[in-house]
């Protein structure tokens, strides 16, 4: 599973990004957001993602300017460029600094997933070539991986919690959560949570179920819970985002 960092200035884009792009389905998961260049070259830097997907036009440092001092640091992450501004020269500059896709915001469902699975073919011989994971090789990092795939597993199961988690890979739960944060930058709880709203929205988009029917297919059995989960990950409750996506 290669790691994604998501730049983006506008919390409710980079949000969306996080949680309704199905990064599952391209073998992805996102390890770390940053909301300016400046912090995204800190957070790149720290988590050294397979894939960055960053804006152009940002406060402090664009998304141009960051790609550039990656470069300059030796830094071959993958990049994918969004902007609202279709000029040709951003696209060229981008190219230049080695940009594997540029998207002209706003795109459309389906788009971001279709970009990212066009760069599969360069990543998995990338990592061949280097003969290593995109987690540190050891232990260690097969625990994160198994973790994650647990997670998409098991979502659904409202007893689903740090201590199953770890039970099921046979390590403690603090060993597991330590090893988590390290690897993913998040906490067990709020990837499990995230990916939860993730798979709730997706449900919600299709308009057949009912919210309640939803939480529960996501492992909720409190709907008021799940509400309040929901809003605060997304800005909205899942009723209203349901009426927006009809």
């Amino acid at each position: 599973m290669r790691r994604v960092v998501v730049v983006e200035d506008e919390e409710l884009v980079r949000k969306g990004i996080i949680l309704t792009v199905d990064w599952a389905s391209v073998d992805c998961a996102v390890v770390g957001e940053a909301s300016n260049g400046e912090d995204g070259l800190q957070v790149v830097e720290q988590l050294q993602p397979d894939l960055i997907i960053t804006d152009i036009k940002m406060p402090r440092m664009d998304g141009l300017e960051m790609l550039r001092r990656l470069r300059e640091n030796g830094n071959r992450a993958q990049v994918i460029l969004l902007t609202a501004y279709s000029d040709f020269a951003y696209a060229q500059t981008a190219l230049k600094l080695g940009a594997v896709d540029y998207l002209l915001k706003p795109f459309h469902d389906g788009d971001l997933e279709e970009a990212v699975a066009g760069t599969l073919p360069k990543t998995d011989q990338r990592q061949t070539r280097l003969s290593g994971p995109e987690l540190p090789v050891g232990e260690k990092s097969k625990y994160v991986i198994k973790a994650l795939r647990y997670i998409a597993e098991h979502y659904h199961e409202a007893d689903i919690c740090v201590a199953s988690i770890a039970d099921s890979l046979g390590i403690s739960k603090g060993h597991l959560s330590h090893e988590f944060k390290k690897a993913t930058g998040n906490t067990v709880n709020s990837y499990l949570t995230s990916y939860r709203i993730h798979v709730a929205m997706q449900l919600l988009r299709d308009c057949r179920s009912k919210v309640y029917e939803v939480a529960e297919q996501v492992g909720y059995r409190d709907i008021t819970y799940f509400s309040a989960t929901f809003k605060k990950v997304a800005g909205v409750t899942p009723s209203e985002y349901q009426k927006q996506c009809q």
